[in-house]
């Protein structure tokens, strides 16, 4: 594959990964309890960075939901930021209880461990939702991911998490470079999609982003892994031109393809992951999508007046199995 000159028009970076999130009333203190936050900085140790509600045409016009408030909250985690996205005023649907991870909604956080033991220890600690059976190793004879461990489980509304850890000759550099801490950062968000060449052409020919690893993921450890019998699944890796956090597509071999994604799921439905894309030049790419029929959440660009507000211009538009994909100007 050639690789992208710096002045085409592409992916630089992803920016942050944004969750959907409920909270829940506190019945004893009758107050309003943000669960998520307290699961992601008291469980996984992320840290808090900033806490403010938005509401306008701006936001209405770029998530596609009319009259919305909305928090966001944006924690810290190494270098990589997540965003709980919270509908103060629209009631979300909630993910489907029976969901799995073949199903095309599955999207994952890989979150990055210096020792698999003690964060697996650590997170029993706490009352999780588990989706393997226990921490997996790839088999060495998986050349890409070999040695691998991890393990998947849930957070309090159904999304999908990873713990990952990764031997001395895999992962990036920087996950070798600081072990004081446990949790050290996100690789990766994983998601199941369809067909690989499809993805392929939204995420490396229209947006720019270069494949990282290819491999096949199967017998009883991925079946362990993902709660699925028989799982096989060949995963493509893709990072943006500036590296830092990824992207992994899933294509489901066996047992095949799951439920697609709703078409009247919206922003404020909780099964709702973003990925926020940094782009060099937005105008050019939304054009350059259009013209290759992607699918738009957000009419046009939308212009933010705000200078509190982390970017500039943003437009939501979805890749082909209807994941949310946010394009950024900062």
């Amino acid at each position: 594959m050639n690789t992208p000159n710096q002045t085409d028009v592409q992916v630089q970076r992803i920016r942050a990964i944004g969750l959907t999130v409920t909270n829940c009333v506190d019945a004893k203190r009758l107050v309003v309890r943000h669960r998520s936050l307290d699961f992601y900085t008291q469980v996984l140790l992320f840290e808090l960075v900033s806490d403010i509600t938005v509401a306008g045409q701006d936001y209405t016009d770029l998530e596609g939901v009319i009259d919305a408030k909305i928090r966001i909250v944006t924690l810290r985690l190494g270098d990589e930021l997540i965003e709980l996205i919270e509908y103060l005023n629209v009631k979300g649907k909630p993910i489907p209880s029976d969901s799995q991870s073949n199903d095309l909604w599955f999207q994952h956080l890989a979150i990055v461990v210096s020792d698999m033991d003690r964060a697996y220890a650590h997170l029993r600690s706490f009352p999780i939702a588990s989706i393997s059976v226990e921490p997996q190793t790839i088999p060495p004879g998986n050349k890409a991911s070999g040695g691998v461990r991890a393990f998947k489980f849930k957070d309090p509304d159904g999304h999908d998490l990873e713990l990952i850890w990764f031997p001395p000759d895999k992962g990036q550099d920087k996950w070798h470079q600081n072990q004081n801490r446990l949790f050290l950062g996100i690789d990766h968000s994983a998601i199941a999609i369809s067909n690989t060449e499809q993805s392929l052409h939204f995420y490396r020919d229209l947006l720019g982003m270069q494949i990282d690893s290819r491999s096949l993921n199967w017998r009883a450890t991925q079946a362990r892994m993902d709660h699925l019998p028989g799982a096989e699944v060949q995963i493509t890796a893709l990072r943006p031109v500036q590296g830092g956090l990824g992207i992994e597509l899933l294509d489901y071999l066996v047992p095949g393809k799951g439920r697609s994604i709703p078409s009247d799921w919206k922003s404020c439905d909780i099964a709702r992951v973003q990925i926020e894309l940094v782009v060099n030049n937005i105008e050019l790419l939304v054009d350059k999508l259009r013209r290759n029929g992607v699918q738009f959440i957000s009419p046009q660009v939308v212009q933010f007046s705000d200078r509190s507000f982390p970017y500039k211009q943003a437009c939501l538009v979805k890749d082909p199995d209807g994941h949310a994909v946010l394009l950024i100007a900062e």
